[in-house]
């Protein structure tokens, strides 16, 4: 007698499931490592003796790092095994993790922070090209739904975990814990790893190309993009000559897209198919998702420098703060994964502006309250904020893949995960240098509280701004998949076949 069909499909689902947790949770601990390490700078400072520009790219280093190593190595879990590039990239991070740990001066701490950022980059592009190989349909937007939430909860808890991590170790060493956390968690994460994750499907023997060429070019591009951003810091001392690698990434730029289209009309496959870019699902899901990370990493740390240098918070206190906004951010990243694929881009389109109303609120609290509740106050308002957050980011990754077939995954994902990296360099940066360029200035011009009550709403007028202009990608989007709509259904009409005549419905008598 035959098996009956139901517990191998179940049994399928819960692998898949499982596999699927197991990705996730190794990009929340990247996401997570991401911000965590912000409330730790004035502790590495101190310890290490690091100055402002080693500070900046422990940051925004790592986000470079990442950026670069995004496209290729997204691009050879395509061509080759997701899984083995995943547990080569969740390997690195854990070694990279323990030198960074154990660092015992700051150009070390730099190197092996850099190496983290390539670490993240080579694992990060595996998960998304998982997801889309696992699932399908509705249960990929509840998947994606699932995977916003946790990516929500982990940027949010990044720095209360690192204000905890300092609050246990002290403010000497307490930093170290950020880095000794990763160790344990990515060894169990590769043992799961390599007993849940499917391998490379059978029969698929295509033969690796990664266009070096235009790996090369693409990296000039990337680096003269984001290198004065790196080192804008706001202080009188910054150099104005940093800005004279955008002509170098102009050029770059413009030979990047010659090549690669030299190179797709030679019959192979170019580093960054630029067709994915003719789908304007993907396109504009990919710009709107860029815009947004530029503004919400950057929120977080100017709301945990305000609390901190403003207001004098403790860096535990200070990173509870964004606690509301990673509850309900994970809600709402919950429940617009279930809702995407029946209201669509209004669904983002809503929750742009419950974010524009929350750091409008934000801002009020932050300027027009008593200090002492000031912190209570913006907690309270983070929950507005997170909710509109939650039905941004799963519901448009949801839409901007909808179109990209399966075995593209993971490079489509790769170049819009660079996108969101590249804004958030971009960002922060911007918010940084605005918020400390307006302390440079006012400082003992005026009492300290307001300085900062200026620095802070100067830089979050920055997020606003990159808000609205993420609100506006996601109009022109939904106008565009209306007349569509609008389109498709007026051809539908006009070639619908004449309907079938009765014979009641004849003129005149009938004849027998």
């Amino acid at each position: 007698m035959s098996q009956p069909p139901g517990p191998p499909v179940r049994e399928a689902t819960d692998h898949r499931w499982r596999a699927y947790w197991v990705c996730v949770g190794v990009a929340a601990l990247t996401i997570m490592d991401l911000t965590k390490v912000n409330v730790a700078l004035p502790s590495i400072e101190e310890a290490l003796g690091a100055g402002p520009t080693e500070l900046g790219l422990l940051v925004s280093g790592f986000v470079l790092a990442f950026g670069l190593t995004l496209v290729p190595a997204g691009r050879l879990g395509d061509q080759g095994s997701r899984k083995t590039m995943f547990i080569i990239g969740l390997s690195l991070f854990a070694l990279t993790s323990l030198v960074c740990a154990i660092a015992p001066s700051a150009p070390v701490l730099l190197v092996g922070r850099l190496l983290q950022g390539v670490a993240a980059g080579i694992q990060m592009p595996q998960v998304l090209g998982m997801v889309q190989q696992l699932f399908q349909g509705a249960e990929r937007g509840a998947a994606f739904g699932l995977f916003g939430a946790t990516i929500g909860i982990a940027t949010a808890f990044g720095p209360t975990l690192g204000g905890l991590a300092i609050a246990i170790g002290g403010p000497t060493d307490g930093w170290r814990g950020i880095f000794w956390m990763n160790v344990p968690l990515a060894i169990v994460a590769i043992a799961f790893a390599a007993r849940l994750l499917p391998g490379r499907p059978p029969g698929d023997t295509r033969r690796i190309s990664l266009d070096p060429v235009g790996v090369a070019i693409f990296g000039v591009v990337v680096t003269a993009l984001m290198w004065p951003f790196l080192l804008t810091t706001g202080s009188p001392d910054d150099d104005p000559a940093r800005w004279w690698t955008l002509v170098v990434f102009a050029a770059a730029l413009a030979a990047f897209l010659w090549w690669e289209r030299r190179y797709a009309a030679s019959g192979r496959a170019p580093l960054v198919p630029l067709d994915l870019f003719s789908l304007r699902s993907y396109r504009n899901g990919t710009l709107l998702a860029t815009v947004y990370f530029a503004a919400m990493p950057a929120s977080f740390l100017l709301t945990t420098l305000y609390l901190q240098q403003g207001l004098g918070l403790e860096p535990v206190f200070a990173g509870m703060v964004t606690i509301g906004f990673a509850l309900t951010s994970a809600y709402t990243s919950w429940l617009g994964g279930r809702l995407v694929n029946r209201v669509g881009r209004p669904l983002v389109v809503a929750g742009l502006v419950m974010l524009l109303i929350g750091f409008a609120l934000l801002v009020l609290v932050a300027v027009a309250t008593p200090p002492p509740l000031t912190p209570w106050l913006m907690a309270a308002v983070m929950l507005i904020g997170g909710a509109g957050g939650g039905f941004v980011i799963a519901p448009n990754q949801v839409l901007a893949l909808a179109d990209i077939p399966i075995r593209r995954g993971g490079l489509a994902g790769s170049v819009g995960q660079l996108g969101q990296r590249i804004g958030t360099a971009i960002g922060t940066a911007v918010a940084l240098s605005l918020f400390y360029s307006t302390v440079y200035r006012g400082e003992g011009a005026e009492p300290r509280i307001d300085v900062f009550h200026q620095a802070y709403a100067v830089g979050i007028a920055a997020v606003g701004a990159l808000l609205v202009v993420a609100l506006v990608v996601g109009l022109v989007d939904l106008r565009q998949r209306l007349g569509t709509a609008r389109i498709e259904r007026e051809r539908s009409a006009d070639e619908e076949p004449p309907r079938p005549v009765n014979d009641a419905e004849t003129d005149g008598p009938v004849s027998a």
